[in-house]
């Protein structure tokens, strides 16, 4: 029996033979079919839902595909979302608001989705300003992959002092009298940004999942039903599926999830993926919730990092080798994979890795070039001959006025 009819609206089907129609019916969770008022409502059980839609439009669910739902959702009840504030003084309003309803011991975490070009002063907040909004609540506020500010309640509770050595790949800041001063430098490594955020309280099993419950509702609301989860730092694979899996077991995603498996310790890639075949394939799970493939991060030699900061990072001589024996092993396997890629130097590089496998175990799966911004024509091209794609994100939305001061208009 049809669950649901939408009728009087004006449905985009991106059916090429028909584009638009007027009503639509649903049955079991999927598209019934679709036509004219009349034709879709000759399928009007005696309980059937019936919605007038008053001519609005209604699109497709939107899939975006590369996001980090599953590492998102949950944290996302403890995060302060800075997108769309005005100015500096309202978001740091926000921040003073936040602060004083955050139970001890949980952080304020403002995590991406902002620029200060946003801002109608168009500058960062000082660090005064954030200790000043929150003196006592510890704060972590990410600009971009370039930099982390905390204040000094942070800076207590993490334990960072003046003695505090720079982790590898990273800057702590340090003032005149040599005390750090909040500010985390991705020099250019990103590292220091999520390992720092990562010591931050977690929230206990039952609040991440109303956490996730609440992030997949943004998303709805936004017009996203379906994502691809490309992972992501510190997101260990079972242990970190737990909240979704069970969500996905009582029937509450409202997101479909197809999610990849990304390597976590530099040394240990290969023996991951290993481990991983042992365990799981893609397309394991079901129409909600399933394994997708491998990546976005193959082998931590690979990473490039999207900090336009900073210059272009070179990867490490050692990259090719111990990236080809993992694409041999997913290759072999039929596995998909995708890898995160900004440079087309990068880029370039990992091709010449692919193809060569490619000339021995043919791709059988698709791949997936992540973020690509400077990606070439010639690359593009070669990107097409061995069936892979390119993901591609608004990343030079929030960094664009940096790339263009590194790289020049005419690249931008």
């Amino acid at each position: 029996m049809t669950d649901m009819i939408l009728r009087n609206g004006r449905i985009t089907t991106l059916d090429h033979t028909r584009p638009d129609a007027e009503a639509i019916a649903i049955r079991d969770g999927l598209i019934e079919a679709t036509g004219a008022n009349d034709e879709i409502m000759r399928l009007k059980g005696d309980d059937t839902d019936v919605i007038d839609l008053g001519g609005r439009r209604v699109i497709p669910g939107l899939n975006d595909s590369h996001t980090h739902l599953i590492r998102g959702g949950l944290n996302y009840n403890m995060e302060l979302r800075w997108e769309g504030a005005p100015s500096l003084a309202d978001a740091l309003r926000m921040l003073k608001e936040q602060a004083a309803r955050t139970p001890a011991p949980q952080w304020v975490r403002v995590v991406g989705g902002w620029s200060e070009f946003q801002f109608a002063e168009r500058r960062m907040p000082s660090l005064d300003e954030i200790n000043a909004a929150a003196p006592d609540t510890p704060v972590f506020i990410l600009h971009l992959y370039g930099r982390a500010l905390l204040n000094r309640a942070a800076l207590r509770v993490l334990g960072i002092n003046k003695d505090t050595p720079n982790p590898p790949g990273g800057t702590i800041e340090h003032g005149a009298r040599g005390e750090p001063t909040g500010l985390l430098l991705a020099t250019p490594s990103a590292l220091i940004l999520y390992s720092t955020l990562a010591q931050g309280p977690k929230l206990p099993l039952a609040d991440q999942i109303n956490s996730t419950r609440h992030f997949m509702a943004e998303l709805n609301r936004l017009g996203i039903t379906s994502v691809i989860d490309a992972g992501g730092g510190g997101q260990n694979y079972p242990q970190d599926y737990e909240v979704v899996q069970k969500l996905d077991k009582d029937d509450q995603l409202t997101v479909r999830i197809a999610y990849n498996l990304f390597a976590q310790t530099a040394g240990e890639e290969l023996s991951n993926y290993e481990h991983w075949l042992t365990m799981t394939e893609p397309g394991a799970g079901n129409a909600m919730l399933r394994m997708n493939g491998a990546g976005e991060n193959l082998t931590w030699s690979a990473a490039d990092f999207e900090n336009f900061l900073e210059p272009r990072p070179d990867l490490a001589p050692v990259m090719e080798a111990e990236l080809e024996p993992i694409i041999e092993l997913l290759a072999a396997n039929e596995w998909p994979f995708r890898i995160h890629a900004t440079y087309n130097e990068t880029i370039d590089r990992f091709l010449t890795v692919f193809e060569r496998v490619n000339g021995k175990t043919p791709f059988a799966a698709r791949f997936i070039i992540d973020h690509a911004e400077t990606i070439s024509e010639r690359n593009i091209e070669r990107v097409k001959a061995l069936g892979g794609g390119i993901a591609t994100q608004h990343r030079m939305a929030f960094q664009g006025e940096y790339f263009v001061d590194r790289y020049g208009a005419k690249a931008a």
